[in-house]
């Protein structure tokens, strides 16, 4: 079968590979759309990073892997004991590998297991392939309403949801989010349904702050332009936002966010570093601020999005910006994100829709 595969730096191919076998507590999925990441990108610029170049200690393998984390397929055949999902149903597919034995595991953080790692990057196959065999704890079912498009774009949105879940946001709260990429934007979309008052988003680029205003942002700032603490505070009534929400990973923005929530504020992390950062721990102390860190999601969450999707409480599909085939994804995907990253916000592969 066809599959997109990371083999280092720069070089994705697309190979022949053999056809996985579904064994038992496992479904064997045809995938239909697949999102490219930000993670993807960041291992075709500069990996292997997350990718494993030694056996990774729960699939037992390292690159070449197939790539593919954000997806939604077709259910092709079911292990001999699943009686509870039937050949046909379509299905998103939540990607997180654990070992389920360490404490993280034991409290039910699946996201911060000690071993974790994620299907189309760590093994077990991906997303980008013909065919996949994944476990049946990583199965959603798609409601009839949402499209199988929405159903590849769940995996982004959990880790907005999540964030925005644990974070002590309450209905009318005030919130500054910073960077307006693919995660940014998830997470406004998450704001609004939940009853954010005023949504303020910093981004540099223009076509995304466009994008910003359109998923529900009140007001947005160009951080090369704007004081973004003076006008937060102004918006704010003189007092900061309630809470901010970082998705951008960028020194000087962690240090505007700081002096722009209020006193006893919070900003919460979603942002992977590229860099060590520097905290003004004054910038703390002094104002009773809260800092805090967030990974991707946990059991429930993939449910909790789908279900906000069917309502109509969540409208994900403007965030595709467009469709290629795997046979394109290096020139029309990958390098796409990377040139002309204020054109797009998802794009995603037909597999086989």
């Amino acid at each position: 079968m066809k599959a997109v595969r990371f083999h280092g730096q720069k070089d994705i191919r697309l190979e022949q590979i053999e056809m996985p076998t579904c064994g038992k507590g496992q479904l064997k999925v045809k995938p239909a759309y697949v999102g490219i990441c930000g993670t993807d990108l960041h291992e075709y610029m500069g990996g292997a990073n997350i990718i494993p170049t030694t056996p990774h200690p729960i699939t037992k393998e390292k690159a070449p892997l197939t790539l593919g984390h954000e997806f939604s397929g077709v259910i092709e055949e079911v292990g001999e004991d699943i009686t509870d999902i039937k050949i046909g149903q379509r299905v998103s597919v939540q990607p997180i590998i654990y070992d389920g034995t360490c404490g993280a595991c034991q409290d039910g953080l699946i996201n911060c297991c000690d071993n974790n790692g994620f299907i189309g990057l760590s093994g077990w196959g991906g997303g980008l392939s013909e065919h996949i065999v994944v476990p049946r704890a990583a199965v959603y079912e798609i409601p009839e309403s949402v499209s199988m498009e929405a159903g590849a774009l769940v995996e982004p949105i959990a880790v907005a949801w999540h964030s925005v879940k644990i974070s002590p946001l309450k209905k009318g709260d005030a919130v500054l989010v910073l960077g307006a990429g693919p995660i940014g934007l998830a997470v406004i979309q998450c704001l609004r349904a939940k009853g954010a008052e005023k949504i303020i988003a910093s981004e540099v680029a223009p076509r995304r702050r466009e994008f910003a205003k359109q998923f529900g942002a009140h007001y947005t700032l160009d951080p090369t332009k704007d004081d973004v603490v003076a006008r937060v505070r102004e918006i704010c009534g003189g007092v900061g936002a309630d809470v901010g929400f970082d998705a951008a990973g960028v020194q000087v923005g962690l240090d505007q966010a700081l002096k722009a929530i209020r006193a006893q504020g919070t900003l919460v992390n979603i942002a992977v570093w590229e860099k060590p950062a520097q905290l003004q721990m004054n910038d703390l102390v002094f104002r009773e601020r809260k800092y805090v860190g967030v990974t991707t999601y946990v059991e429930g969450d993939f449910r909790e999005v789908l279900d906000a999707i069917a309502s109509g409480e969540l409208k994900p599909e403007p965030m595709i910006t467009g469709k290629i085939q795997m046979d394109e994804i290096e020139e029309k995907g990958f390098k796409a994100l990377i040139e002309e990253k204020d054109k797009h916000v998802k794009i995603l592969v037909e597999v086989s829709p």
